[in-house]
């Protein structure tokens, strides 16, 4: 379906439009804040209400590319729009955590705050770019545009490290991408386009596919993160704010699992094939690895930090066994964590804006002073660690399924996994919400305000929601995830006919 305007670029747009408005705004007086946290609000609330009729309009019975915008842009390179059954639930993904964010930050963030308001808006713009992007160059652009404001959310607004954690982040994510960049420009020097739906058919020479493959997976590994290249997100997320935390866990890391989706699998399936063992490997690791590691921790954010990698790395490997299940599966659980994660990080921030700190040993028995936050932290942590009813189940669930059609050991090791997890994420919950409230300073701590309870309310709800019914999800990628299935299969057909007529 298309609209007679381009509603795309709207919602990609828009909060540009926001941040030029807050940019206008004269003085730095308490209305002015106000008026700089409102306009970033409305913005967003704006954008994802947008989003949603772009999601109810959308048609799940073809893989095609919908809502498409088609301008001239800059020679061959073309200002090229549009969603798919892959990434139409990223966009309202995005769209739905931005305005959460902002409100996560109305007290927390008192200092520079018309410019915290502005980097977010910007953000918004190039995170919604990556998912709408149909041509090369501009999902490069938006891709790597949004290490800007990310680097300035961490640098500027946060913790004690704060720039050693932004420049770490910043250079471990350029150093991966400047390979994409080169292997754009062999891309372009190949086929003679950009253009991402003619090079989903376009057949890449065998040996020239296993060098572009590497050269993507450098950048999408980094910003999944993938083990070993992972050690820059838990800097980040313990020294960015709680809103930069959220964005981080729920958007920009899936865009290493939608680069995976949409380039590296269709465009280089014989490198995928071959490879795909090495992901499982290194999967495999990361659940298990950092899983202990986030055993260890005595951070709240740095175990969920470590959390976030051991999922990602079920999200790999569902990816990679190219079954249904599989890359359904692991769509899903991007989309789950996106909700899970950011959840998580929400709660972190709520006692860290009482006690201001994050030591795990600085809390304990919350239960008694805060009965809400003990209901939605619970509900969040039983979420992460895939109990059935939560989204969590339903996305590990299916990946493992297809890794076990694929490979029993791979589903056999990535299951010790889902029982790590269960030891260190019931742990930390035992430790913060159980037990006697003794220490002094938590005698006086007050539950989630009416600002927190609407932050956390969508998300309990969707994390129960598409627990117990996961069919919007489902049903809208499974058209796409299908024909990508039967392109992946058709290629190495063709490929290995291609070898047999060789063989004298």
């Amino acid at each position: 379906m298309s609209y007679s305007w381009p509603i795309l670029s709207t919602i990609t747009f828009l909060p540009l439009l926001g941040a030029l408005l807050i940019g206008l705004l004269r003085g730095g007086d308490e209305s002015a804040l106000r008026n700089a946290r409102f306009i970033a609000l409305w913005t967003t609330l704006i954008t994802f209400v947008l989003s949603l009729v772009v999601w109810r309009d959308f048609d799940p019975l073809t893989a095609q590319f919908q809502f498409v915008e088609l301008r001239p842009w800059l020679g061959p390179i073309t200002f090229h729009m549009g969603v798919d059954g892959i990434s139409m639930p990223f966009v309202l993904l995005t769209a739905l955590l931005m305005p959460l964010c902002i409100l996560a930050s109305w007290i927390a963030v008192t200092e520079r705050v018309k410019e915290y308001m502005i980097a977010f808006l910007v953000l918004e713009t190039l995170m919604l770019g990556v998912f709408t992007s149909l041509d090369l160059v501009l999902f490069y652009l938006f891709f790597e545009g949004g290490l800007i404001p990310m680097f300035f959310i961490i640098g500027i607004w946060g913790g004690p490290r704060r720039v050693y954690a932004s420049f770490k982040f910043f250079l471990y994510t350029l150093a991966g991408s400047l390979l994409m960049l080169l292997a754009i420009m062999a891309i372009y020097w190949e086929a003679g386009t950009t253009n991402i739906p003619a090079l989903l058919n376009h057949g890449f020479p065998a040996e020239m596919q296993t060098w572009l493959w590497f050269a993507f997976l450098a950048s999408f590994a980094v910003k999944l993160p993938m083990w070993p290249v992972h050690t820059w997100l838990p800097d980040a997320h313990v020294e960015a704010p709680t809103a930069g935390s959220v964005i981080l866990a729920g958007i920009l890391l899936k865009m290493g699992g939608y680069g995976f989706l949409r380039f590296s699998i269709p465009m280089f399936p014989l490198a995928s094939a071959e490879f795909a063992p090495l992901i499982y490997a290194l999967s495999v690791v990361a659940i298990i690895y950092t899983s202990l590691v986030a055993l260890a921790q005595e951070d709240v954010k740095k175990l969920i930090a470590y959390s976030s990698v051991a999922h990602m790395g079920f999200v790999t490997i569902g990816v990679f066994t190219l079954t249904m299940q599989g890359l359904q599966g692991g769509i899903f659980l991007m989309l789950s964590h996106g909700i899970v994660s950011a959840a998580l990080f929400l709660c972190v921030g709520v006692i860290y804006d009482r006690m201001h700190t994050r030591e795990i040993a600085a809390f304990g028995g919350l239960a008694d002073r805060m009965p809400l936050y003990a209901f939605c932290f619970m509900v969040f942590t039983l979420a992460n660690v895939g109990l059935p009813g939560t989204t969590g189940f339903v996305g590990e669930f299916l990946s493992l399924v297809g890794a076990f059609r694929v490979n029993t050991w791979v589903a056999f090791l990535a299951t010790t996994g889902i029982i790590l997890s269960s030891a260190y994420a019931l742990w930390l919950y035992r430790r913060i919400i159980f037990g006697k409230l003794e220490k002094a300073s938590l005698k006086h701590i007050t539950d989630l305000t009416w600002r927190e309870v609407a932050v956390m309310t969508p998300l309990v709800i969707l994390t129960i929601l598409f627990g117990v019914y996961p069919a919007p999800i489902l049903d809208v990628s499974a058209t796409s995830v299908e024909t990508l299935i039967k392109g992946f299969d058709a290629s190495l057909a063709a490929a290995e006919q291609a070898r047999l007529a060789l063989v004298p």
